[in-house]
C-alpha cells in the first residue's frame, strides 16, 4: 500500500535513497576497518570477559593485536608485521587468547592489496607461528595434529579469499582501463570522421560551385560582348547563364540531400556519373571552351562512387581550363573503362593566362578523390603548351604506393602506345 504522497503507477519514478551505511564505509575505508575492529574486539573479549578479569595481562594482549586491524588497508604489511610481534609476545607468556582471529584477517589484508612476494612472506610467517602454538599449546599425538591442520586451513582459507579479492580487482581495473580507452578511441573516431566529412563536404561544394560559376562568368562575358552587335545571342547565352544556374542549384539541393535523408530530390535526383560527361561537355561548351569527348569501354564494373569520382576529376580539369587557359583553348576528354580500372585524362593546347591548379584546392581535390582507388594524379604543363591532368583508377582491392604506381604506369603506357 502506498502513502497518498508517494506517485505510483508504471511511469512513477522510485523513491530516493541514500547511499546508507554501505556506501558511507566504501567512501571512508578507515572508518570501516575501526568498526570492523571495534567489532571484533567485542565479539572475542565479551565471551571471555571472565576470563581476562583475572588474567589483566591477556586483556592488553587481547588489545593490543585487535587494535592494528583498524589500519589494515591504510598498512597492511606493517599491521601484519605488528600482528604477528603481538602473537609472538603471547607465545612467549604462554596463554592463548582469542584476539588470535587477528592473524587471520591481516593474512588476508596482505593477499588482497600487496604483492605475491610479500604474501607468501606473510603466510610463511603464520604458518611457523601455527607449528609453534600447536607444539606448546596441544598434547602430543593426534590432538596437536589436528589443530595444525585446522589452524593450517584456516590459514590458507585467508591468503587464497585475499588473492582472489586482489585479482578480481585487477580484473575490474582492467575493464575499466579498457573501456576508457575504447571510450577514447571511439571519440578520436568521430572526431577524424566529422573531419574527413568536413573535407568530402568542401570539395563538393568546391567542385558544384566552382565550375558553375566559371560558366556563367564565360557565358556572361559573352553575352556582354555580343549584346550590341547580336542580340539573340545574347539572349542566348543568358538563357544559359540561367541553365547553368538552375543545374547549379539542383546540384547543391541533390548534395545537400544526401547529408539529409528526410530531403525529397535526395531521391528524384542521382550523383552524377560518366553518363553525364556529354552534358558537361556541352555546357562547356556554350561558356566557349570547345571539347572534344571520348569515352571507350563499358561502365557496367565502374560503382557509382567511381562514376562520381570521374565526373567530378573532368568537372575540375575543365572548370581549370576554363579559368586558365588562353582565348581560343580546345580541350580533349578521354576516358577508358576498363573491368578493372578507369582511365582519366584531360588535355587542352592553350597557354596558361594565369597560375592555376597547385595554387589552389583543385589537385588536391583531385588527389583526395583518387587516393581511395590507389592511383594519383598526374598534372602539369605539356612540353608543347597546353596542360594535361591524367591519372587511372583502379577499381579492384585498394592498392599500397606500389599500386598506385602501376596504375600510373598503365595509364601512361596507354597514352604512349595511342599518342
Amino acid at each position: 500500500m502506498t502513502s497518498p504522497h508517494q506517485p505510483s503507477g508504471p511511469g512513477a519514478r522510485p523513491p530516493h535513497r541514500g547511499p546508507g551505511l554501505r556506501g558511507a564505509l566504501a567512501g571512508h575505508p578507515l572508518l570501516a576497518d575501526a568498526l570492523l575492529t571495534v567489532l571484533l574486539l567485542l565479539a572475542t573479549t565479551a565471551p571471555a570477559r571472565w576470563y581476562f578479569g583475572h588474567h589483566p595481562v591477556l586483556l592488553a594482549f587481547q588489545a593490543a593485536i585487535m587494535v592494528p586491524l583498524a589500519w589494515r588497508r591504510k598498512g597492511p604489511w606493517v599491521v601484519f608485521g605488528v600482528v604477528a610481534a603481538v602473537a609472538f609476545g603471547q607465545w612467549l607468556y604462554g596463554m592463548i587468547i582469542p584476539g588470535d582471529v587477528a592473524l587471520l584477517v591481516a593474512l588476508y589484508t596482505v593477499a588482497a592489496h600487496c604483492d605475491r612476494t610479500r604474501t607468501w612472506i606473510a603466510a610463511g610467517v603464520l604458518e611457523s607461528g601455527i607449528v609453534l602454538a600447536s607444539m606448546r599449546f596441544t598434547p602430543p599425538g593426534h590432538a596437536g595434529v589436528k589443530a595444525f591442520v585446522a589452524l593450517s586451513g584456516m590459514a590458507v582459507a585467508a591468503g587464497v579469499i585475499g588473492m582472489n579479492l586482489r585479482t578480481r580487482r585487477a580484473y575490474l581495473a582492467a575493464l575499466e582501463d579498457r573501456a576508457a580507452r575504447l571510450e577514447r578511441e571511439r571519440d578520436q573516431r568521430a572526431q577524424l570522421a566529422v573531419a574527413g566529412e568536413r573535407a568530402r563536404i568542401a570539395r563538393e561544394m568546391h567542385d558544384i560551385v566552382t565550375h558553375s560559376l566559371s560558366v556563367m562568368v564565360a557565358l556572361a562575358d559573352g553575352a556582354k560582348f555580343a549584346v550590341p552587335r547580336s542580340p539573340d545571342k545574347a539572349v542566348t547565352a543568358m538563357d544559359q547563364v540561367s541553365d547553368t544556374g538552375r543545374q547549379a542549384l539542383t546540384d547543391m539541393r541533390r548534395f545537400l540531400g544526401k547529408l539529409r535523408p528526410d530531403e525529397p530530390d535526395a531521391v528524384r535526383h542521382p550523383q552524377p556519373g560518366i553518363a553525364q560527361l556529354d552534358a558537361l561537355a556541352a555546357q562547356v561548351r556554350a561558356a566557349g571552351l570547345p571539347v572534344r569527348l571520348t569515352v571507350e569501354g563499358g561502365t557496367r564494373n565502374a560503382s557509382a562512387a567511381a562514376q562520381l569520382t570521374v565526373y567530378r576529376l573532368v568537372q575540375e580539369a575543365l572548370t581549370n581550363t576554363l579559368k586558365h587557359a588562353s582565348p581560343g583553348a580546345r580541350a580533349t576528354v578521354r576516358v577508358s573503362c576498363r573491368d578493372d580500372r578507369i582511365g582519366i585524362e584531360v588535355r587542352d593546347d592553350g597557354r596558361p593566362v594565369t597560375v592555376g591548379g597547385e595554387g589552389g584546392h583543385g589537385i588536391a581535390g583531385m588527389r583526395d578523390r583518387v587516393a581511395a582507388y590507389g592511383a594519383v594524379v598526374e598534372a602539369g604543363p605539356l612540353p608543347y603548351g597546353g596542360w594535361r591532368v591524367a591519372t587511372c583508377l583502379s577499381l579492384g582491392e585498394p592498392a599500397g604506393r606500389s599500386g598506385e604506381a602501376r596504375a600510373e604506369e598503365r595509364f601512361d603506357g596507354e597514352q604512349r602506345g595511342t599518342g
